[in-house]
């Protein structure tokens, strides 16, 4: 079935077009090292939630002058630019994930847990506030796990063209604290579903 799906998105593509509803192209970039078990767990669990196949890309560095020091952190919009080189045809979507830090000076927050630019079809998710022992509590692999597939999801649903959505169940919702993320998703609402399948 899966090989299949694979053929029918690469004719599409070859096309030229695109159909409503077919699968695309999700391809995950590690952007520096990341745990080897990260991308074999999202390649399973991202189609399960996503009209998309998801395939492993070659690792990237993490862009030069990404470090604010004043900060220790990593600014997220140097990633995209560079994620966009990733593309090999004009329906695949790029999934940056990496362990750095990440904030926007666009946004006034203490961090982001990921950024979406729809326009480039790129987006980055970081890993680094998802582990449970960043809030000194003790490691929980099936917990990191959960985390990351839901903030791949929320970045994903970004370049598929939905915003946020108010309703906190919604894998959609906008996580300010990792609270946020432990209460949501990973599905979609039936309303930012809807709007998913149009």
């Amino acid at each position: 079935m899966a090989i299949r799906i694979a053929l029918i998105t690469a004719l599409i593509c070859l096309l030229g077009g695109s159909v409503a509803g077919a699968p695309r192209r999700l391809i995950l970039v590690p952007c520096g090292p990341v745990p080897p078990e990260v991308l074999p767990v999202l390649i399973k669990d991202l189609p399960k939630e996503l009209p998309a196949i998801a395939a492993p890309g070659p690792e990237m560095p993490i862009p030069p002058g990404a470090y604010n020091p004043g900060r220790r952190q990593y600014a997220a919009d140097a990633f995209l630019p560079r994620l966009k080189s990733f593309r090999t045809s004009p329906e695949d979507l790029i999934l940056g994930i990496t362990e750095a830090d990440l904030y926007t000076p666009e946004i006034d927050l203490n961090f982001v847990l990921g950024l979406a630019d729809r326009g480039q079809q790129t987006a980055i998710i970081s890993l680094a506030r998802l582990r449970p022992q960043f809030y000194g509590i003790p490691a929980n692999p099936a917990l990191f796990h959960q985390r990351a597939l839901k903030e791949a999801v929320h970045e994903t649903g970004h370049l598929l063209g939905l915003g946020h959505c108010d309703n906190p169940k919604c894998i959609m919702f906008f996580s300010d604290t990792i609270a946020d993320t432990d209460r949501k998703g990973p599905g979609f609402c039936q309303e930012c579903r809807r709007l998913l399948g149009k």
